[in-house]
C-alpha cells in the first residue's frame, strides 16, 4: 500500500508542489493588494455585462439641468423655488421627498418660505455633510428639518463609487443614518416595514433580507477602509435608468397631476455645470458619468428591493473561502497541465492544450459570473492567476525537465541532432528517408556471462559507467548513439545531419573507444571486478533513417540490410578489435589514412557474396591515434589441460560435444589441440564456443569458458587457437597463476 502512495506521489510530484506553492504565492499576492485593481475591473465588466434590469418605479427623480438655469436666468437656484417645488411635490402626494441640495445657509429670495415649508413637511429627507476636515468638508444640515441624512459617498482609489453608506459616525461619535436609508425606510414605513437588528447582532434587517456590513477584505478589497455601515452597491443599471423631469417641468405643471404619487421623489443636480457627477461602474468615459442623486436613488432601490422584491444584495466569501478558491484553480491548473504534458509532442501549443486552456478560462468566467448573476461576488482575478500561474510553473518544470532531457541527449547526441528532433518541426514527423550512412556497434566480450555471476546492483553499475564513458567519447566525434541494447551500443554517423568525414569520424571515434576502455578497467578492477574487452563493427551503406514508430512511441533510428551487416562484421571480434568494411576503408580514405593490421575474407549470414573486412590499428591525418598491440607469448603445458567444448550458432548452442585439450597457453589466448585429423571437422575461424574442463575438481568443471577461434594457423594437424572472451574467476585464477608459472619457468631456462 505504502509503495502504492509513494509511486503515486511520485507520479504527481508536479502537481503536489506546484498547487499549494502557487496558490500560496496568489493569495500573498493578493493580501498585498496588487491584485485588487485588477478585481474591480472585472466587477464593473461583470456589472455592466449583467441584463437590464426594470426601472424601478418607485422612485423618481426632479433633476436640476442646464435647461433650468437658463429658464431661470441664475445658477445659483434662490430659496423661493425649492420652496414652491417641494409644495407641488406634496400636493401630487409623494410618500417621500429627497433634497439632494444643501440649504445650510439662505439663498434670497423666498428663504422664510423654505424654512416654514421644511417644518410642515414630515416626509422631506435632508441632506448634511458628515465625513472631512471641519472647515473644508463639512456641511451642516438644513435648519427646521426633521429628517437629515449624511450624502457623503465612498470612493475607491480609482474615484469609482461601489459602496455606499447606511450609517456613519459623526466627529462627536454620534450615529448619522444616510440619506438613502432615510427615505428607504419612509417608504418601508407606509408598506408595514420597519428597519430592525437581525438577531444576534448589530445588523440592519429590512424584511427578510440581512445588510451584512462591509469587511476590509470583502470581494476584490484588501483592507478597505469599512468605517461607519457600508454595503456594496448593486446597481441597478446604467446612468438615466430613473424616471427624470427637471425643476421647471414641476413648476409649471408640464407633467400630469398624479406624477409622484406614492414615490420616493429625490431633488438633485444633474447638470455638468453643477460638478456632481461621479464614475461608476457603468462609466466607460467622462460623458457617462452618474450623477450623485442618482447614485442616492440606487442605494433606495437596493434597500426596496432587497425588502419587498427578494432582490439579492453583493454577498462575498469569507477569508478561507476564497483561499480554498484559489487553492482548488491551482490544483485544477497543475493537475491538467501535468495530465496533458506530453499532448501533442514537444509543441508548446496542440489542439489539446488550446482547448484545455479555452475550457478552463470558459469555466471560471462562467462560474463567477453566474455567481455574480445570482448576488455573489467572487473573486476572478486571483483564481485565474492561479490557474495560469500553476500551469506556467508546471511547463517550465516541463522546460526544465526537457531541459535535462536535452542535458542528457546531449552526452549520446550532438547539439544539432538535439535541436532537429526538439526544436525542428519535421523532425518528429514520422517516415524516413533513404540515406548513406556509416553504422558503428559495439559490444562487451563475455559479459553476458560475467553478469550472471554478478548481483543485478553490480550489473547496472558496470553498465552505467561503461555506457556513460563511451557516450562521451561518442559525443566528442560527433555521433549519434540510436540505441543501448544491453552492453552493446548502436552509433550513427550520417543521421539525421550528413557529413563528408563522417566514415573518418566512425573509425576515429571507434580507436578512442579502445583506448578509453584501459581508463574504464581501471575502474572496473578498483572495484574488485574483472576488466572489460570490447569489439567493435563499422559499416558504410544505404539504409532508411527517420523516426519510427506509431503517434504513441516513436523511436529515431535506421532500418536496413547494411544495419544487419554491421553486427554480423561486429560479430567477428575479439575483445580490442576494430573491424570495418571494405566501403568504410574507401569512404574513409583507404590504407593512406587508416591503419590496417589485417583483412580477411568472411561470409556473414544473409550475405550472397563473401566480404572482406579489416582490422584497425590506428588511424592518421588530424586524429592520429593508434591501438597499443600487445603480442601473445605462449607456452607449452607440461601437463596439458583436457577441455570438452561445443560450438555455438548465434544465440544456440550445438548439442554436440569435442574432446580436445589445452597445450599452449598465454595472457589471452591458447592453443587446443583434438583428435580430428581433418581440418571440416575443427570449429570455423571466428566462430564462438564454449569450453569446460575436465577435471575432478567440481568447482572447475561446472564453470563455463567461451572463446573465439581465431585465424591463424598452429602448424599443426587438429588444433587451433581461441581467444578467451568470458572466464569464470575460478578457471581465471588458475589460467592466470598456470601463466605466470610458465613465464617464471621460462624466465629462469
Amino acid at each position: 500500500m505504502w509503495e502504492k502512495v509513494k509511486q503515486l506521489l511520485w507520479e504527481w510530484r508536479g502537481v503536489w508542489i506546484t498547487a499549494p506553492s502557487v496558490a500560496a504565492a496568489v493569495i500573498l499576492l493578493r493580501l498585498s493588494g496588487m491584485l485588487q485593481p485588477w478585481e474591480w475591473a472585472m466587477f464593473d465588466q461583470y456589472m455592466r455585462l449583467r441584463p437590464g434590469e426594470e426601472p424601478d418605479d418607485r422612485i423618481a427623480i426632479v433633476g436640476i439641468n442646464e435647461a433650468d438655469v437658463r429658464e431661470l436666468g441664475q445658477a445659483i437656484i434662490p430659496d423661493r423655488f425649492y420652496a414652491a417645488l417641494i409644495e407641488n411635490l406634496n400636493a401630487r402626494g409623494v410618500r417621500a421627498i429627497g433634497l439632494d441640495v444643501y440649504r445650510d445657509r439662505p439663498v434670497e429670495p423666498g428663504h422664510q418660505a423654505l424654512l416654514d415649508i421644511f417644518q410642515s413637511t414630515p416626509n422631506l429627507v435632508g441632506i448634511q455633510k458628515v465625513i472631512g476636515d471641519r472647515d473644508r468638508d463639512r456641511v451642516d444640515a438644513p435648519p427646521g428639518l426633521q429628517y437629515v441624512g449624511a450624502n457623503d459617498l465612498i470612493f475607491d482609489a480609482d474615484r469609482t463609487l461601489r459602496r455606499g453608506l447606511l450609517t456613519l459616525t459623526d466627529a462627536n461619535g454620534n450615529p448619522v443614518y444616510s440619506f438613502s436609508l432615510l427615505l428607504a425606510s419612509l417608504y418601508l414605513e407606509a408598506e408595514g416595514i420597519a428597519p430592525q437588528l437581525a438577531p444576534g447582532t448589530d445588523w440592519w434587517q429590512f424584511g427578510p433580507t440581512v445588510f451584512k456590513p462591509f469587511q476590509p477584505n470583502d470581494g476584490g478589497y484588501v483592507r478597505a477602509d469599512a468605517g461607519g455601515y457600508q454595503v456594496l452597491l448593486n446597481y441597478t443599471g446604467s446612468g438615466g435608468l430613473y424616471e427624470r423631469v427637471s425643476l421647471m417641468d414641476i413648476l409649471k405643471n408640464r407633467v400630469p397631476p398624479d406624477w409622484g404619487r406614492d414615490r420616493i421623489v429625490l431633488i438633485g443636480a444633474v447638470g455638468e455645470s453643477f460638478q456632481d457627477l461621479f464614475f461608476t461602474p457603468y462609466t466607460t468615459d467622462p460623458g457617462s458619468r452618474m450623477p450623485g442623486v442618482e447614485v442616492h436613488a440606487n442605494l433606495i432601490s437596493q434597500i426596496l428591493g432587497a425588502a419587498l422584491d427578494d432582490r439579492p444584495l453583493i454577498k462575498t466569501w469569507p477569508d478561507p473561502y476564497e483561499w480554498l478558491w484559489i487553492v482548488f484553480w491551482s490544483s485544477l491548473g497543475a493537475f491538467l497541465t501535468w495530465k496533458w504534458r506530453y499532448a501533442g509532442g514537444v509543441r508548446y501549443l496542440s489542439w489539446q492544450r488550446t482547448a484545455i486552456a479555452l475550457l478552463c478560462a470558459s469555466a471560471l468566467l462562467g462560474i463567477t459570473y453566474g455567481a455574480f448573476l445570482s448576488g455573489w461576488w467572487i473573486p476572478v482575478v486571483p483564481a485565474a492567476l492561479a490557474l495560469v500561474g500553476s500551469a506556467i510553473a508546471i511547463t517550465a518544470y516541463i522546460a526544465r525537465t526537457a531541459g535535462d532531457i536535452r542535458q542528457i541527449f546531449g552526452r549520446y547526441l550532438t547539439d544539432g541532432v538535439v535541436a532537429n528532433l526538439l526544436e525542428n518541426p519535421e523532425g518528429l514527423k514520422l517516415g524516413g528517408e533513404r540515406r548513406k550512412i556509416t553504422i558503428l556497434t559495439s559490444d562487451l566480450r563475455g559479459f553476458t556471462a560475467l553478469s550472471e555471476r554478478l548481483t543485478p546492483e553490480e550489473v547496472v553499475k558496470i553498465l552505467n559507467f561503461y555506457l556513460g564513458y563511451m557516450a562521451d567519447v561518442i559525443t566528442a566525434y560527433q555521433g549519434t548513439i540510436d540505441e543501448f541494447m544491453g552492453d552493446g551500443i548502436l552509433v550513427l554517423f550520417g543521421a539525421p545531419t550528413p557529413k563528408p568525414d563522417d566514415p573518418t569520424r566512425a573509425i576515429a571515434c571507434a580507436v578512442a573507444m579502445q583506448l578509453a576502455m584501459h581508463e574504464v578497467n581501471q575502474t572496473i578492477q578498483q572495484w574488485h571486478l574483472p576488466p572489460l574487452e570490447m569489439g567493435i563493427g563499422i559499416n558504410t551503406g544505404e539504409v532508411v533513417v527517420g523516426n519510427i514508430g506509431s503517434e504513441k512511441r516513436t523511436k529515431y533510428g535506421v532500418v536496413g540490410s547494411q544495419v544487419n551487416l554491421t553486427y554480423r562484421i561486429e560479430s567477428y571480434t575479439t575483445g580490442g578489435q576494430i573491424l570495418i568494411g571494405d566501403r568504410t576503408l574507401q569512404d574513409a580514405g583507404g590504407p593512406e589514412l587508416i591503419q590496417i593490421d589485417g583483412e580477411r575474407e568472411v561470409m556473414p549470414k544473409g550475405v550472397k557474396e563473401p566480404i572482406i573486412i579489416y582490422e584497425v590499428g590506428g588511424i592518421g591525418g588530424p586524429y592520429n591515434i593508434a591501438l597499443s598491440k600487445e603480442e601473445e607469448i605462449f607456452f607449452p603445458l607440461s601437463e596439458p589441460l583436457p577441455v570438452q567444448y561445443t560450438v555455438l550458432s548465434g544465440k544456440h548452442m550445438s548439442e554436440e560435444m569435442s574432446r580436445g585439450i589445452l597445450v599452449e597457453l598465454s595472457a589471452k589466448e591458447a592453443q587446443l589441440s583434438t583428435e580430428y585429423r581433418e581440418s571440416d571437422a575443427l570449429p570455423p575461424p571466428l566462430s564462438n564456443i564454449k569450453l569446460n574442463l575436465v577435471s575432478d575438481n567440481p568447482n572447475l568443471t561446472g564453470e563455463d569458458i567461451y572463446a573465439k577461434v581465431l585465424e591463424k594457423s598452429t602448424g599443426k594437424t587438429g588444433s587451433f587457437y581461441i581467444r578467451l572472451t568470458s572466464t569464470p574467476p575460478p578457471i581465471a585464477t588458475r589460467l592466470d597463476a598456470l601463466y605466470k608459472e610458465l613465464e617464471a619457468q621460462s624466465t629462469l631456462a
